[in-house]
């Protein structure tokens, strides 16, 4: 997998944005999230606390855009990967769940998210929206390259079943290999494939 748990410490010369989520990235990895305060964020990221409110809003703000980064690098490699699958759209998603799965459990960012503390399980549960929007797009656009054929109302079914999947055994966790296998035949149910 490419290095999504690399260090992410504030690198200078890099923009704002990218620093101050480096900076947040360390503070969960650290395990002191919910002790740090939006002024002690910004001066790791040596920007002002201003700079922070206006780039992402609030402390949540951030810690949403973080995870969103840290899985759409995720997910970057899972494309790379999928390319030499063929066109079996089940399989696909089945693949991706796989590789997100067990990022959930060995990526040290997403860990800390499933098991850390009350200020950062939100963003998978209750304020999950941006995770979700971009995991939702990128599983649709999975399925569109794999299956062009499909109507476009049953691919986004299709998408938001196997997102909410993947949340709840990211949650819960089960063998990876098992809930892809089962996410695998709920997406040969729902879509007209060739088996």
């Amino acid at each position: 997998m490419a290095s999504v748990s690399g260090d992410r410490r504030p690198r200078e010369g890099t923009g704002a944005r990218e620093r101050l989520m480096d900076a947040a990235y360390a503070e969960v990895l650290a395990g002191e999230w919910g002790d740090r305060r939006m002024a002690d964020i910004a001066a790791a990221a040596q920007v002002s606390r201003q700079t922070l409110y206006n780039v992402f809003g609030s402390k949540e703000g951030l810690l949403q855009a973080v995870v969103v980064r840290e899985v759409n690098a995720l997910l970057d490699t899972v494309v790379g990967v999928l390319e030499s699958d063929g066109r079996d759209p089940a399989h696909a998603v089945s693949r991706t769940t796989r590789m997100v799965l067990l990022a959930a459990r060995d990526n040290p960012l997403l860990r800390a998210v499933v098991t850390g503390d009350d200020e950062l399980l939100p963003v998978l549960t209750t304020r999950s929206a941006p995770l979700l929007d971009a995991l939702g797009e990128r599983i649709v656009w999975t399925l569109r390259e794999h299956c062009p054929e499909a109507d476009p109302v049953v691919t986004e079914a299709v998408a938001d079943v196997t997102l909410r999947l993947i949340v709840s055994y990211s949650l819960q966790p089960v063998d990876p290999d098992r809930a892809a296998h089962r996410v695998e035949m709920v997406v040969h149910g729902m879509l007209p494939v060739d088996r």
